[in-house]
């Protein structure tokens, strides 16, 4: 028997285990304890005393486990983010890759006679006579910079097929065909006065022909006939997110497709808007709220389509395809659920090729070696994740057991104080 000036509680205090989540391991130190310090510090029994550090080796045990489990759910979280950044990199060299062997007879020389310049669209868009954009072309080919200053012109950037350029012909093509001939000949102005100016009403409210642009076609022989389609930029929404870093043409930064196994989907070579290159001569424009010809007109007129390499594999995207999709071979989908079937139609007026490309030749091939060193890169941190993940279900286990013989250490310790105050009476 011991002796009577010391005691167990007869209700020990219980040690407040918090169910542990994968971020969070608290172990309550002040409640540990089944035998009091004071009976032990008094002469305790090493009974007592053999309980106390057992329970105190289990809590570091825990506490050691928890910090395990953090150490490596930080180091798995930090990996995964360089995986992601990584991908992003290697789609955009893909993309790259993509845009120069996206057309059917790439390149290979620098040969650019077959190539068609400014002055071929601008003759195709002469030969809509017609027009206001065929109009607009002949006065500037008769009066060169001074059609600018005119009052009835100096708002007007362009015609929407000069405003642009493609790398290669299947882009060219295919882009055309999207807008349609009716939108390629749009005529672009910067402000709603420009609008106006371009077309004006007698007292009656017909057509006055002998001003705008219907007095201008007269004044050259010609005659507007039919609607033609105006677009001003300051009357539409401008894209609102970020652009591509460091990237002279501004292009827009758009979350790229991706299917439910985070990978992105094949045959993807980008979005149609930031393949449309800006002339330098127009990158430096600006509306009067700070907006570019990218995130103004070529937005609304492409807003997030998509390019595949293939009909095949756009339709195997269609998951990832939220505002239209087409392809080099002629696929193409308008919107959800809206598909366009049957021939091609030949736009005869179409998007000049830029030979941007043909200057980049040479990159090609060091673009090709880093993406080889990134997919390297990419494998070595895809084993870096799973040995991680690894350790950290291993910590998670031996937690979870640890956790156990606690448990079961407190039971038993709460039955031994029952059972010594049993004794006493």
């Amino acid at each position: 028997m011991f002796p009577s000036n010391h005691q167990f509680s007869g209700q020990p205090r219980a040690l407040a285990v918090v169910e542990t989540t994968t971020t969070s391991i608290q172990v309550d130190l002040n409640e540990a304890s089944l035998v009091s310090r004071d009976e032990v510090q008094n002469g305790g029994f090493s009974e007592a005393k053999s309980i106390m550090e057992s329970s105190e080796k289990l809590q570091d045990d825990l506490r050691t486990l928890g910090m395990k489990i953090k150490q490596h759910e930080d180091s798995l979280k930090l990996l995964r983010n360089q995986k992601n950044k990584l991908d992003d990199t290697i789609l955009d060299m893909q993309v790259k890759l993509g845009k120069y062997h996206s057309s059917s007879s790439p390149v290979v020389n620098k040969d650019e006679s077959h190539l068609q310049s400014e002055h071929e669209t601008t003759e195709q868009i002469l030969r809509h006579e017609k027009s206001a954009a065929g109009i607009l072309c002949q006065l500037k080919a008769h009066h060169g910079s001074q059609a600018s200053h005119l009052t009835l012109t100096k708002d007007v950037l362009g015609v929407v097929a000069t405003l642009g350029k493609v790398d290669d012909e299947n882009l060219s093509r295919i882009f055309s065909e999207y807008l349609g001939v009716q939108t390629m000949l749009a005529v672009v102005c910067n402000t709603f006065e420009g609008v106006k100016a371009l077309e004006a009403f007698n007292q009656d409210g017909c057509i006055d022909k002998t001003s705008g642009l219907h007095g201008l076609a007269a004044s050259i022989g010609r005659s507007l006939g039919g609607r033609f389609i105006v677009i001003c930029l300051e009357n539409l929404r401008p894209y609102a997110g970020d652009f591509v870093a460091e990237d002279r043409q501004r292009r827009l930064d758009l979350l790229k497709p991706r299917l439910p196994n985070g990978e992105c989907p094949p045959g993807f070579l980008g979005f149609a808007v930031n393949m449309i290159n800006v002339d330098s001569s127009n990158l430096s424009f600006v509306t009067a709220s700070g907006e570019g010809l990218r995130e103004t007109l070529f937005y609304n007129l492409f807003s997030h389509l998509q390019v595949y390499q293939t009909r095949a594999e756009m339709f195997r995207a269609l998951p990832c395809i939220s505002e239209g999709a087409v392809s080099l071979d002629g696929g193409m989908i308008r919107s959800n659920g809206v598909f366009s079937l049957g021939s091609r139609e030949e736009v005869d007026v179409r998007f000049p090729k830029t030979s941007t490309m043909l200057e980049e030749l040479e990159s090609y091939s060091e673009t090709e070696k880093q993406m080889i060193e990134m997919r390297w890169q990419k494998e070595k941190l895809e084993e870096d994740i799973k040995r991680e993940l690894a350790l950290l279900n291993t910590a998670k286990f031996n937690f979870e057991r640890k956790k156990q013989d606690f448990v079961k250490f407190l039971a038993q310790s709460s039955t031994y104080a029952t059972q010594f105050q049993a004794g006493r009476r």
